[in-house]
């Protein structure tokens, strides 16, 4: 493998040492296919999700990555009547033969302000509608706000135990972009968000024991890496200007930077999509896109059926991506519940 290719050789072995054979198999295969394809993703709406029927009807494919959220079981939220089927959703997908990754934007556990328009309990994950410190709560472990971290996390493990049972492997990818301060997980700096990432790892992974769980790190700069023992994949998310198909070759090589380890590098959240002819060109070959929902894909309307929206892809790129030799969909797929388990791996795991 020549030097420009020896980024992409990665070892199929997860962080936790007690990963289950649906997580191992995922992995192997992300390792496989990592440098030699971009598997296409699509993230669903909150309150509709059209996405995916949209994009079928358009190309006659389903995208392999289906990116959901727990954002509705956030306790803060379920406490205002919020509900979500995003668990339910994300099995279905699985069993038709998708991937599944999953974001939380974690809805701050105490102190929203609730000021309409913009600073509603409904935004409480940003960090200009709550007041909730986590500065103080991860230095405080006595304290109400520390176990209201606690609370959450524990709420959240119930619907990842939940995937786990249905034997669905997840990316999970949590306290995403925190470096833009934007969510309260990132308000503070890299101190707390370190210390929180590190506790979600323990609670869920020795606690809970969610072995099904691959850790994809979203932290956006190298000072808020939490470390290669508890990062399998690193992503970074980019929203570039509309029908602007650069593939972001200086993020991606950005992306490498953050660990000395070749570790798996993913677009885990993009808007307009990249040109897969100058991803290759470029050498900047995501191991998947994933699509954020709504006017990204369709245009608002009153009818039961939307219409594609072109205004950040254009339907002839959707097309050539969606039909090119080197992305891959949900059909492309092998199954994966029968994957090869890692060569790798010591006889008797």
């Amino acid at each position: 493998m020549n030097e420009t290719m020896d980024r992409y050789r990665v070892e199929p072995r997860l962080v936790n040492p007690q990963a289950d054979e649906g997580a191992r198999r995922l992995m192997a295969y992300l390792c496989d296919m990592y440098g030699k394809h971009m598997l296409l993703g699509q993230q669903i709406g909150v309150m509709s999700t059209p996405e995916f029927e949209i994009l079928h009807r358009e190309t006659g494919k389903y995208p392999a990555v289906g990116g959901f959220d727990f954002m509705n079981y956030s306790p803060s939220r379920v406490e205002r009547g919020s509900v979500c089927e995003d668990t339910e959703l994300a099995i279905r997908h699985w069993n038709e033969g998708g991937i599944v990754t999953f974001c939380w934007h974690w809805n701050a556990p105490k102190d929203l302000i609730d000021l309409p328009p913009d600073r509603t309990w409904g935004s409480g994950f940003y960090t200009k509608a709550t007041t909730f410190d986590v500065d103080y709560a991860m230095s405080h472990p006595e304290s109400e706000e520390y176990r209201l971290l606690i609370r959450d996390i524990d709420c959240i493990a119930v619907q990842l135990k939940r995937l786990r049972d249905a034997g669905v492997p997840v990316l999970w990818r949590p306290l995403h972009e925190a470096r833009g301060g934007w969510f309260w997980w990132g308000a503070k700096g890299p101190k707390p968000y370190l210390a929180l990432w590190h506790l979600l790892y323990e609670r869920l992974t020795v606690y809970h024991q969610l072995n099904n769980l691959i850790w994809v790190w979203n932290g956006e700069q190298a000072d808020w890496y939490p470390g290669d023992e508890t990062v399998d994949i690193i992503g970074v998310d980019i929203y570039p200007p509309a029908r602007d198909y650069t593939p972001h070759a200086d993020r991606f090589r950005e992306a490498l930077s953050f660990t000395a380890m070749n570790k798996i590098i993913a677009l885990s959240e993009n808007g307009t999509l990249p040109d897969p002819d100058r991803m290759l060109a470029e050498n900047a070959r995501w191991a998947w896109c994933c699509t954020w929902y709504g006017s990204f894909v369709y245009k608002q309307s009153e009818r039961k059926e939307h219409d594609y929206s072109e205004e950040f892809t254009e339907l002839a790129q959707l097309r050539k991506l969606y039909e090119h030799p080197y992305t891959l969909t949900r059909e492309d797929l092998p199954d994966l519940k029968t994957y090869r388990l890692p060569e790798t791996e010591e006889p008797g795991r």
